[in-house]
């Protein structure tokens, strides 16, 4: 019997398999870690924190947590004034623009949906960095993978020592970066701690309770 001459036809060549093998490498493995923190002001200990972070990951985003306060004892600096230093201390430090976010996060009070709010407000991150015990529960509870960040000199190196340095007259540049430490200056961020410290009721502070960082 003669074969007929019909060939089976080659079933179509699906053109975006390649691109999903693609994206399926590109999701391999976590690639942006969170970090975040009130950083009033940004020190040296959080430099290195996020020296670290960079040496675990790629990228890292910087939340600027209790972003809608300022101008008290424990929140003095705006939200545009902390990423100004953090900008400044990276610029020194020669930190790649393009291996960070820099993201303000409003407090949302709300336990249950503080995760999701933050979620919405940055770009993608697999790992958060943190110490914190409330914000580490919430993130491992939303499925996320927690990981202690290393303190540097923590008893040195601690904003709410530097706030109280500035106030009491004492000497607090050193734990600062020298662009941090002259942008304060330039903005009179130590002159308004002291007079802060004058006039605000210390029983009263608004803001971080996530992340007393």
């Amino acid at each position: 019997m003669k074969a007929s001459g019909f060939k089976m036809a080659r079933p179509p060549r699906n053109p975006i398999g390649p691109l999903i093998e693609g994206v399926k490498k590109l999701n391999e493995g976590p690639k942006r870690g969170l970090l975040i923190g009130r950083f009033q002001p940004f020190h040296l200990g959080h430099l290195q924190c996020v020296r670290y972070v960079l040496t675990r990951l790629p990228e890292i985003i910087i939340g600027i947590g209790s972003a809608q306060f300022s101008h008290t004892l424990h929140n003095p600096f705006t939200a545009g004034e902390r990423i100004t230093m953090v900008r400044l201390a990276l610029d020194e430090a020669k930190i790649d623009p393009g291996k960070y976010y820099l993201i303000p996060i409003r407090d949302l009070r709300i336990h249950d949906l503080w995760v999701s709010h933050l979620v919405s407000q940055t770009p993608r991150f697999e790992v958060v960095f943190s110490n914190e015990p409330v914000t580490s529960r919430l993130f491992k509870e939303a499925g996320f993978r927690v990981e202690p960040i290393q303190f540097f000199d923590r008893d040195t190196y601690s904003s709410t020592e530097i706030r109280e340095r500035v106030v009491g007259g004492k000497s607090w540049e050193e734990l600062v970066p020298h662009s941090v430490a002259s942008y304060i200056k330039d903005i009179f961020g130590d002159e308004r701690l002291r007079e802060l410290a004058m006039s605000d009721d210390p029983r009263h502070h608004p803001g971080g309770e996530h992340h007393r960082f």
